[in-house]
């Protein structure tokens, strides 16, 4: 090859690294500001009602992600109240870099000015605020960040990404004209899911003659675990690169979120990378309360779950299984007179409300007994507690989350 060709080469080369570095460098720009533009249209109240209680270098994350219906189809408006079709809660560890996607079931009872209501509804009686003021309580956790989508949104961005490719388990039919929603599904074919479809495979969980989902809404988490599970094969796709321009115009039309520009690249980068994402449904059992299906959550039923997002986290000192609430009792297991008042004391101050004391038999050391407390709990109040010796037990005929004896080698240093 003569000089001149290899010069004439190497300046086409030089050109299109160049070129690339400059796309590269617009997609750059052109990423941070619709991001941006997402996070800045969310609700300044909504962002300021979050509590920012950990180190985000150092802690895990939680984000709550919600998915709202069309509220009433016979109101035709923006500003009609809408349920949360969809509630995930998506917990990232950094430490091991794995994800937890938690479900949580609409029918969940809560109480909203101690009166009953499905978890579904805080939404619509309270919007954001609600809804996650409810998981913290449930879960005792804080929500660091929020992020939110109509159907409308969920569609446009299936169809951003290019859809995705399911087998389809189950034969679905099922039609609802106030709604203008048609699904219809053959078990054993393998469909490729555009938004419209994608939308109809989301929200099945009956068919027309009534059969379907015996679990109702637990099934039908299934299936959109299996949806979701697919959306980030694709994700993680070299066929996605193309599409990104695309994805970045759609987002910040239809999202709604409080995490900055720098955050969401972060962690959407976090997400994509994990080692793990690991998918799970709370767990619970459903009652009628004055007529009115609810499924009630149990803790002891999702032991496994909290310890996996209570790790790196902190009590949640507001919520319904922090300190404020946790019964404790403290038993005096010597002879020195105030011993348990003076230790309930310490415990007031270190914000365990709910704590009742009295006197036992005779004990040289001071013993802990943890009941139906998960790992991570343990773990996290063994601090404040401070005394070193403890047992786990499981003895539902106690009517206390923790029992203190306390002993003879219990001092005043154990309280300072």
């Amino acid at each position: 090859m003569s000089s001149k060709k290899v010069i004439k080469l190497k300046k086409i080369i030089l050109i299109i690294i160049t070129l690339v570095i400059s796309v590269v460098a617009i997609s750059g720009v052109y990423v941070y500001h619709s991001l941006d533009k997402l996070s800045k249209s969310s609700d300044k109240k909504q962002l300021n009602s979050l509590k920012r209680t950990r180190d985000k270098n150092d802690n895990s994350i939680n984000i709550l992600a919600l998915g709202v219906d069309i509220g009433d189809p016979k109101i035709k408006s923006d500003n009609v109240p809408k349920r949360t079709d969809t509630m995930m809660l998506i917990h990232y560890n950094p430490t091991s870099e794995e994800v937890s996607i938690v479900s949580i079931p609409r029918d969940t009872l809560i109480k909203i000015n101690k009166k009953n209501f499905k978890i579904n509804a805080a939404h619509a009686v309270g919007g954001v605020d609600y809804s996650i003021d409810a998981v913290e309580k449930l879960l005792d956790i804080d929500i660091d960040y929020y992020g939110k989508i109509d159907y409308k949104g969920f569609r446009e961005i299936i169809d951003s990404i290019g859809g995705v490719d399911i087998e389809i388990n189950r034969n679905m039919n099922y039609d609802d004209e106030s709604q203008d929603l048609h699904i219809h599904f053959k078990k054993g074919e393998k469909v490729h899911l555009d938004g419209a479809k994608a939308e109809q495979f989301f929200r099945w969980r009956k068919n027309n003659d009534g059969t379907g989902l015996a679990d109702g809404d637990i099934g039908r988490i299934d299936n959109q675990h299996v949806f979701v599970q697919k959306v980030l094969e694709k994700l993680k796709s070299p066929k996605i690169i193309p599409r990104i321009p695309g994805i970045l115009t759609t987002i910040p039309k239809y999202c709604e979120t409080n995490m900055s520009a720098d955050e969401m690249v972060k962690y959407g980068y976090n997400f994509i990378t994990a080692n793990k994402i690991e998918t799970n449904t709370l767990k619970g059992e459903f009652k009628y309360i004055s007529g009115i299906s609810y499924l009630i959550y149990d803790k002891k039923l999702n032991k496994e779950i909290l310890s996996k997002i209570h790790q790196n986290s902190s009590l949640n000192e507001d919520s319904s299984l922090g300190k404020n609430n946790m019964r404790i009792q403290v038993l005096n297991c010597t002879k020195k007179n105030g011993l348990a008042a003076n230790y309930k004391k310490y415990l007031n101050e270190k914000g365990y409300n709910s704590v009742s004391t009295g006197n036992s038999t005779a004990k040289d050391q001071s013993v802990i007994y943890f009941n139906n407390v998960d790992n991570a709990t343990i773990n996290m109040m063994k601090k404040d507690l401070n005394i070193k010796k403890y047992e786990i037990i499981d003895d539902n005929s106690k009517n206390f989350d923790i029992i203190i004896l306390l002993g003879k080698n219990f001092t005043n240093k154990n309280i300072k």
